[in-house]
């Protein structure tokens, strides 16, 4: 199984790529997790909505084929490190991919993230891109370890 993060931006920080190597080559073989970073559109050149629709189709094309598709957004479901884990583990056990989708500056398209299978949220703080990657892949590690039994998760 593949968590695929599909997230607009190209362009981060190097301590954003390092950390976010760090954590994925941490995932056993059995679960991949891996970027699929997409073009932002160019601000300024259309509508906010024409810009998102935009970004839209390039993470739609990121998409594996049957993915489950789960989106962040600021208004999804907030979660514990143990309902993180539950998820993964449901996830795991559905057997398809899933794509965590990661919108623009603008967020993410409505159709889309209507779309969604579910939509959660990391923060109710408002976060750089480069640090949502980071964030979200350490969480989904974190995840793992608890269901690994691992002592990385203290309770």
């Amino acid at each position: 199984m593949r968590l695929v993060v599909a997230a607009v931006g190209q362009r981060v920080p190097d301590w954003a790529v390092t950390a976010w190597d760090d954590y994925a080559k941490r995932f056993p073989p059995e679960l991949k997790l891996e970027l699929k970073a997409v073009k932002a559109e160019p601000r300024g050149s259309r509508t906010v909505p024409q810009l998102m629709a935009a970004e839209r189709e390039r993470l739609e094309a990121a998409i594996p084929k049957g993915a489950r598709i789960v989106a962040l957004d600021e208004r999804g479901t907030a979660l514990t490190t143990q309902a993180l884990a539950a998820k993964l583990k449901a996830w795991q056990g559905e057997g398809a991919d899933v794509a965590l989708l990661i919108g623009g500056p603008d967020g993410l398209d409505p159709a889309l993230r209507a779309a969604a299978h579910e939509r959660i949220r990391l923060s109710d703080l408002t976060l750089p891109h480069a640090m949502v990657r980071v964030l979200l892949a350490e969480q989904l590690y974190r995840a793992w370890s608890v269901n690994a039994g691992h002592p990385y998760h203290r309770e």
